[in-house]
């Protein structure tokens, strides 16, 4: 993070330094499933390669968990950090570590509890079963770590070191890759060889994946920190769109293997053959869908980081370059497909095989009329990312859910019942197309927000002419401990108005005649009552002449001051004693019995100030009142510039 400045680096060196390990990182991902099936059909045949299919949704489903405590701890770290809130995010970094850990657990005993349901629920043919049956034993072996490294790979990627999680994620299928000849061909263990060299690779880069905890850029993370707390649901809520887009695709992935054994049974190419060959096609197009998501999640701490700094023109820069490469891939994809799809279907299956002529001919339809416009779906999974970066969780979750459950699923059916088996694969033109023209209207209306956002805050934040961007003076009361004079500071920055504070002190001296340090002592003292009215009438006199021209005055009784002026907006801010306790902890570096006693005394002091002079309860005076801690100080100078743009 301190050798890229996601706030000011070149938007496109950032993107290649975090998109291209990430890229690397979700095709690995791929890569265990593909070299499985590669090196099983050219050893097993056919019947291995459907075997793998069938048990392919578990590895969805790892994966759809990863993403959603992953992905969305990634998320929430980015916005977090954009916002300052350091300790905020360490804490929901560590929550989602042990969530990781405990989902992990639950899905591999679940997985192997069910297999033998599940595995038919996934569309398994009576010749695939037991083969499926020894790979998916295996596989949820090493779930465990596949969930807890690829979810990690997400947050350690957002935490500035998108190298480290490609080390491991490769490491790990290197091994998968050359441990997979020799189990399967050499030592003739067949698709349980396939499953093994997995797990072991698995294994390996868990191990490293694990050894990154004790070095994080971004946070600090105390043991303490990994205890549940109620932060990890703002970064699962963030993670909720991964989740779910991974689930629609289990969900497609079920409805079509059924429809493939189904309708297979019923033409020349049997059950098995169509079963294999949609395995075989998913995984090819897994490696777009890898490039493409790669691209989006390694954009994802970019725009998470500069949305959260408010800083939207960058958010925007962004967005058009994904969108740009994404779609310059998938077009790149999509010719390959229409072009040679026999190069690609021969690496999956042995010319000697006596199903080889069938498998190449269903294998070619498949590409070139299942994925005939695939090159849309970069539209559609790269919104889903960036909206969810944004923080708009339901909007991501409805681009995800469009395709596969509102028109891919009901299209299939619909088409197979008309057309056969091939009616599956015309769903798939379909449903891209359509899915296409709806999230345009989605994305638009998001970007329109964008716009929006960007003006108000140019509005709030822009200099015109030297001149200040209000006629009001503020003027702010606050409970000690409550950061009002940081409230102040920032409200009069965004405004380009001055603020008065500390400085009224020697104002308040100059007037009144009395030495600067007798003036500080008493103020420091809070015992202006003691004292002879002079004071309070020369802080009368400095702050009515202050008040000639817009600024924020902070304290002193300003807004009894300025009662009759009716250019001045009267604030009032608090927060709870635990708010103010942690706040005195934190700034002024107090014991919390300490900063108790500070807080009550100071306060109880201010009051007395407060109703001496001016026959006033202390916080009833006022046009608005704000509790700073329950929405934060950014939220609460926002509230106010809101405020007085509407007066």
């Amino acid at each position: 993070m301190k050798k890229l400045d996601l706030g000011k680096e070149k938007i496109s060196k950032l993107l290649l330094a975090f998109s291209i390990p990430c890229i690397i990182s979700m095709l690995i991902n791929s890569v265990y499933n593909i070299v499985d099936q590669i090196f099983i059909g050219k050893g097993v045949g056919t019947i291995g390669n459907a075997a793998t299919n069938v048990i392919f949704p578990i590895v969805i489903i790892c994966n759809a968990v990863a993403g959603l405590i992953g992905n969305g701890s990634a998320a929430n770290l980015s916005l977090r950090l954009g916002e300052g809130k350091k300790e905020e995010a360490s804490k929901s970094v560590a929550s989602s570590i042990t969530l990781l850990f405990i989902s992990a657990i639950v899905v591999a005993i679940i997985g192997e509890l069910l297999l033998p349901a599940l595995i038919k629920l996934f569309g398994s043919t009576p010749n695939v079963y037991d083969s499926a049956i020894t790979y998916g034993r295996i596989i949820l072996l090493g779930a465990p770590f596949m969930i807890v490294y690829t979810g990690l790979s997400s947050i350690i990627r957002s935490d500035g070191s998108p190298r480290y999680a490609m080390f491991f994620l490769c490491i790990g299928a290197v091994i998968n890759l050359v441990l997979d000849p020799i189990f399967i061909f050499k030592f003739n263990w067949g698709v349980a060889g396939g499953a093994y060299a997995t797990i072991i690779g698995q294994i390996i880069s868990f191990i490293i994946a694990i050894l990154y905890l004790r070095k994080f850029k971004s946070v600090k993370i105390n043991k303490s920190d990994y205890k549940l707390t109620k932060e990890v649901l703002k970064s699962v809520g963030l993670g909720l769109s991964s989740f779910i887009t991974q689930m629609t695709v289990m969900a497609l992935f079920i409805v079509m293997n059924n429809l493939m054994t189904k309708y297979g049974a019923s033409s020349i190419y049997g059950s098995d053959i169509p079963l294999s060959v949609y395995g075989v096609i998913s995984k090819l197009n897994s490696f777009y869908v890898s490039a493409v998501l790669g691209i989006s999640i390694g954009a994802q701490p970019i725009i998470g980081y500069n949305y959260g700094a408010r800083n939207l023109k960058r958010v925007k820069e962004t967005l058009k370059l994904v969108l740009i490469i994404n779609f310059t891939i998938g077009i790149i994809f999509n010719l390959i497909l229409q072009i040679c799809p026999q190069v690609l279907i021969n690496l999956f299956i042995s010319k000697s095989d006596v199903n080889y002529d069938l498998f190449l001919k269903f294998g070619i339809a498949c590409s070139r009329i299942f994925l005939g416009v695939c090159f849309l779906n970069a539209f559609e999974m790269t919104c889903s990312i960036v909206i969810q970066s944004l923080g708009n969780v339901v909007k991501s979750t409805l681009v995800s859910f469009t395709r596969q459950i509102i028109l891919f699923i009901p299209l299939s059916i619909v088409l197979c019942h008309i057309y056969g088996l091939y009616g599956a694969l015309y769903a798939g033109i379909a449903a891209d197309t359509i899915c296409f023209i709806v999230v345009c209207f989605i994305f638009s209306s998001e970007y329109k927000k964008l716009n929006v956002k960007e003006e108000k805050i140019e509005l709030n934040s822009k200099e015109v002419s030297g001149q200040p961007l209000t006629n009001y003076v503020i003027t702010i009361a606050r409970e000690y401990g409550s950061g009002g004079r940081y409230v102040g500071k920032l409200l009069a920055s965004k405004l380009n108005i001055p603020i008065y504070d500390k400085e009224i002190i020697m104002l308040d001296a100059k007037k009144s005649g009395f030495a600067p340090e007798y003036v500080k002592e008493i103020e420091e003292k809070k015992n202006f009552y003691q004292n002879d009215n002079l004071l309070f009438e020369a802080n009368t006199k400095v702050i009515e002449n202050l008040a000639k021209q817009p600024c924020v005055i902070v304290g002193r009784c300003s807004d009894y001051i300025l009662k009759d002026n009716k250019n001045v907006i009267k604030v009032f801010l608090y927060s709870n004693l635990e708010d103010k306790i942690n706040r005195g902890i934190k700034y002024y570096h107090l014991d919390k019995d300490k900063a108790k006693r500070v807080i009550n005394k100071t306060n109880k002091e201010r009051k007395k100030y407060y109703e001496n002079y001016t026959g006033i309860d202390w916080g009833s005076n006022y046009d608005i009142s704000l509790n700073v801690d329950s929405i934060g100080v950014e939220k609460v100078v926002d509230v106010l510039i809101n405020y007085i743009n509407n007066k």
